[in-house]
């Protein structure tokens, strides 16, 4: 079936790049805020501001006091948040029609109106939260420096991938009011966002009132642009984590395509073969039939400057993940030998696609991929082109992905073992 998000564009003198999708099934507005800001704009020794900016967008600006963001969007019936990742920064509101005007003044002024309200007291109990997330995610969960010692081995130290979203803790402490104002004023300007408005409202309407609200915040320098090299690994990386844990998890990544780059679609179809549901290889052979793992994942976590492959295999108590690593080994060069079934890439390909359509049900998530399609993309109608990825693939074409970054490229092996049972690491190659 076809597939559009029809939707208009404008850009206002300050560089604000505006997108206006109208939809009047229901009396809904979405609004979703962009910065092309993300750990991977910080560098070495300041990590975490994109994250620590995530919780000060929330402590007031110069008009908005404390607290009263949060109050005024929930006496309207709104619900708002932000997230952050390696690539970009987003805030976003989701409201009645009639209080559009509403949520288009409180991100203005966090934009163009944040840093009077920025004080040393609000950095600093912000820092602490953070710190105390890094914590509770990090330091004191179970398996939570896994993904942390993955990226250090994966990417060099001046990679933009090198560093977890959340930065670490002597950087979090490390950092300045006058850091924090500088990185602000660098990252957090209209011509380095893009604002989506979705729902029921006409595209006329939302020009104007952007331009009441965000016509007068001036643009700020332009960023320094980001072009790191293709991160590769010269030769298999081993780490060995003991952790106050019950179960031992291996944990298998590669480096793989960039988002929408030419075998991407391919490897994220190959990780549902691999691992989504009881009938994929990897659960049917290590849960179900060989009954020496708990649990299995695959995934692609698809970026900008390049994707990670991941397969995470939780082994029984007392399992042996160099035996689990065999037998994912060998179901991958399976894969690289004989392909997939017909019918293996027809179930992955309906997941992902039924998966894709339930997503466009929300006028909150079109309004998210309308951003993300501008910025990956640079084109926000990319939706029928994302989708015609999947539909194209053949196995020829998944064999072909899996055997080049997945059985012909070196990666990282780590093992996450319980405190004192080293015989469980896979420490040779398997």
């Amino acid at each position: 079936m076809p597939i559009e998000l029809p939707y208009e564009t404008f850009t206002l003198p300050n560089g604000l790049q505006v997108i206006a999708h109208e939809d009047r099934s229901v009396p809904l507005v979405a609004v979703n805020l962009w910065y092309r800001v993300g750990s991977a704009h910080e560098r070495p020794g300041r990590t975490g501001f994109a994250h620590l900016f995530e919780h000060l967008m929330f402590e007031g600006s110069a008009h908005v006091p404390a607290g009263e963001f949060d109050r005024l969007l929930e006496a309207v019936g709104g619900v708002n948040n932000g997230s952050t990742t390696p690539d970009w920064t987003n805030y976003y509101e989701l409201v009645p029609a009639n209080a559009l005007e509403l949520a288009l003044w409180l991100e203005s002024d966090r934009m163009g109106w944040l840093l009077p309200a920025i004080t040393q007291e609000k950095l600093d109990t912000q820092r602490d939260v953070v710190k105390n997330e890094r914590r509770q995610s990090y330091e004191n969960r179970p398996y939570g420096l896994a993904y942390e010692t993955l990226l250090a081995e994966l990417y060099p130290p001046d990679h933009p991938y090198h560093w977890p979203v959340i930065g670490s803790m002597a950087d979090l402490d490390a950092a300045t009011l006058e850091d924090v104002h500088a990185f602000f004023r660098v990252h957090y300007a209209p011509n380095n966002a893009s604002l989506v408005v979705a729902g029921a409202a006409a595209p006329d309407d939302v020009l104007r009132l952007v331009e009441r609200y965000f016509g007068e915040i001036p643009a700020g320098p332009e960023p320094e642009p980001l072009s790191p090299p293709p991160a590769a690994l010269d030769g298999e990386r081993r780490r060995v984590l003991e952790d106050t844990v019950q179960l031992p998890r291996l944990y298998l990544a590669w480096h793989s395509p960039a988002y929408l780059e030419p075998g991407d679609a391919e490897l994220d179809t190959a990780a549902a073969v691999l691992a989504d549901g009881k009938a994929s290889r990897l659960h049917r052979l290590l849960v179900y039939e060989r009954r020496i793992a708990q649990s299995v994942q695959s995934f692609q976590q698809s970026g900008r400057f390049g994707s990670t492959f991941m397969i995470v295999v939780t082994g029984r108590p007392g399992s042996s993940l160099a035996e689990l690593e065999r037998l994912v080994r060998s179901e991958l060069e399976s894969v690289a030998r004989s392909g997939v079934e017909q019918r293996e890439l027809d179930r992955a390909r309906n997941r992902i696609e039924t998966a894709f359509f339930d997503e466009l049900q929300s006028v909150a998530d079109r309004a998210d991929r309308l951003n993300l399609y501008a910025y990956y993309a640079d084109d926000p109608g990319y939706v029928a082109r994302d989708l015609e990825r999947y539909r194209r693939l053949t196995p020829a074409l998944m064999q072909r992905a899996v055997e080049r970054h997945l059985l012909d490229s070196p990666g990282v092996v780590l093992s996450v073992i319980p405190h004192g049972r080293a015989e469980l690491a896979a420490m040779e190659a398997a």
